[in-house]
């Protein structure tokens, strides 16, 4: 478990482990550095899923699939915005921000910095004006700047096609079906029918994308990475690829 890891969030990535395996994604690993987009998924895996299969000139293609593991409502919606509608309301909070500096410089003069020769040419100095809405406006835009510079964890693993199959994993429970990320597969964490423990459920099939096969390669090697740091922390030994056999 890593510091700040929940027991219920490790037990889910447990569980996307044993789903993926028994369902067609024998290559895993938890903590894989997704190509391109740079995110870190907590399960990524690969295999010869059935209908996950490309034929081509080099023969068929494993495919791969990414996991996002979330153990509450907050800890979904935190990487759930709309890239789209962030944006959106990005332009509506520079709109606002623009009409208000533009009434106090109507009612401040006193924040003109007096820098150029004509006053309609000269700017303003509102950093350390006290005004609620208008401090209320700039909190926002921030929090909205950070997200589209950050982009939405969930949009951009679709968009980017980075493997054939997203999932996400989640307690029961805790979401609205309209916050759940277009394209997305659901995993349900339930009870088993028999008792002796609990296992995924498929709520909802994702969307088929179609990566790359520098993509799906790029993944494979990914998980192989995360996969070798595991086995070397048991070990006790470093990185990969900084143990020499002197």
């Amino acid at each position: 478990m890593s510091r700040g890891e929940t027991e219920k969030h490790v037990r889910l990535k447990t569980l996307a482990l044993a789903w993926a395996q028994a369902s067609g994604f024998p290559i895993c690993a938890t903590e894989v550095r997704v190509p391109k987009c740079g995110y870190r998924a907590d399960v990524a895996a690969s295999g010869r899923r059935a209908g996950g299969l490309h034929a081509g000139a080099a023969g068929p293609v494993a495919a791969t699939a990414v996991f996002e593991c979330k153990q509450s409502r907050a800890d979904l919606l935190k990487d759930a915005h709309a890239e789209v509608a962030t944006r959106a309301r990005l332009d509506e909070l520079m709109q606002r921000r623009q009409k208000l500096e533009e009434l106090l410089a109507v009612h401040r003069p006193d924040l003109r910095r007096g820098e150029a020769l004509w006053p309609e040419y000269d700017s303003w100095d509102f950093s350390g004006l006290e005004h609620r809405a208008y401090q209320g406006v700039l909190d926002e835009l921030e929090t909205n700047q950070r997200r589209v510079l950050r982009g939405t964890k969930f949009s951009k693993l679709f968009r980017y096609h980075s493997a054939d199959f997203l999932y996400l994993v989640v307690e029961d429970n805790i979401f609205a079906e309209a916050e759940i990320p277009a394209g997305w597969g659901l995993l349900v964490r339930a009870p088993r029918g028999d008792g002796t423990g609990d296992e995924l459920r498929l709520a909802r099939a994702p969307a088929k994308l179609d990566p790359t096969a520098a993509q799906r390669a790029a993944l494979r090697e990914s998980i192989a990475l995360a996969a070798t740091r595991a086995v070397n922390r048991v070990a006790g030994l470093g990185e990969p690829g900084q143990n020499v056999t002197r």
